[in-house]
């Protein structure tokens, strides 16, 4: 039985299709999903992403245990407020997870974790902290709405009376009331994530609906983070994969060396011995629209699409892909017994709604 955020209703009514999602009831598309993804790009829009789980972390050992448990290192964070994001890694340096961590005030850390992941981060989380003199917390009174693109931080600041949203640097969050809001979002455009009371959500679902705000469903989310370069666990990384491999080097804190993370030993080997894959981007022409599963051809050995479709900014087919560690920039790519040339280009594909790929 599939869960249904408080949102649910609010959806329905707003003519949300309505699909299967992690477990959980969440709308694909409310009409186009072109203009969706353009509303973001352009102006404004809003997703219902209450399926995330909010995890607080608060007591004395808190600091320590999560300088142990993350492989970015939560003292990067100077400041109340500031958040860092980075991953969770196994023994084998495989990554379990990507979160956000916020830090709150000293000694308490909030930590937004995927919905997908939920139930074995928890597990892992209670398991390697058992012993820390802190309290782990689930949040799920708690939903949350991501506001997203050009817009997004005048019109919540407006409508959802948070003038300080204005001057709030990117990776940094705000109170207000009871209110949680954070410069931060999956969409490679500006704008902010709140996080609020259950029984708050549909209030501010629909405040923003009347200032104009556009509703956007899991199939705009997908087209923007792909667009962005952003990874999806499950599909670009996951336990078998590397933050070295993932392009997510820049999240590991190696510095300073006597910071015994989980996973750290076998990052430090991976490194010295050299990463085997990379994680790139691939633009095709016409042809076919490449889904993750694709083979990929290259000089270097094979590789595989890890995510694919259609870009609307970049107007035309893209994807992620890991390939084997090499100069390749033109490859192949696998559909449907055809092979497709593609071009090996650095992510991202569009940041700030402007196209970084050439045509």
């Amino acid at each position: 039985m599939t869960r249904k955020t408080p949102l649910y209703d609010a959806h329905v009514a707003a003519g949300g299709r309505m699909v299967e999602f992690a477990g959980w009831t969440l709308p694909i598309r409310y009409g186009s999903l072109v203009e969706e993804h353009r509303a973001v790009r352009e102006n404004v829009g809003m997703f219902d992403v209450s399926h995330m789980t909010v995890v607080d972390v608060q007591g004395l050992g808190a600091r320590e245990a999560l300088r142990r448990l993350l492989a970015n290192d939560v003292d990067k964070i100077r400041e109340d407020g500031q958040a860092i994001y980075g991953c969770m890694l196994n023994d084998d340096g495989g990554i379990l997870d990507d979160l956000i961590t916020y830090r709150i005030e000293d000694g308490f850390y909030r930590l937004i974790v995927n919905a997908a992941t939920r139930e074995a981060d928890l597990a892992w989380m209670r398991e390697r902290l058992a012993d820390d003199d802190l309290t782990l917390t689930e949040r799920d009174d708690l939903a949350m709405l991501a506001v997203q693109g050009p817009s997004a931080r005048a019109v919540v600041a407006e409508r959802m009376n948070a003038p300080a949203l204005d001057t709030l640097k990117p990776f940094r969050s705000m109170v207000q009331g009871d209110v949680f809001i954070a410069r931060t979002g999956y969409t490679g455009e500006d704008g902010c994530e709140i996080v609020l009371p259950n029984a708050l959500a549909a209030d501010a679902f629909s405040t923003l609906l009347d200032a104009g705000v556009v509703p956007c469903g899991l199939g705009a989310r997908d087209s923007l983070r792909l667009e962005a370069g952003l990874n999806l666990y499950g599909q670009d990384m996951d336990a078998s994969t590397t933050p070295l491999e993932s392009n997510l080097a820049w999240t590991v804190a190696l510095e300073p060396a006597d910071r015994d993370f989980i996973g750290r030993a076998a990052l430090e080997a991976q490194k010295a011995t050299g990463v085997p894959r990379r994680l790139v981007g691939l633009v095709l022409g016409a042809g076919g629209i490449p889904r993750a599963g694709a083979p990929v051809h290259t000089a270097d050995g094979e590789g595989v699409v890890t995510s694919g479709g259609f870009g609307p900014t970049v107007e035309r087919p893209i994807a992620m892909a890991r390939i084997p560690a090499g100069t390749a920039t033109e490859v192949e790519v696998e559909l449907r017994g055809k092979r497709l040339p593609a071009r090996v280009v650095t992510l991202p594909f569009v940041r700030g709604g402007q196209v970084l790929v050439a045509h």
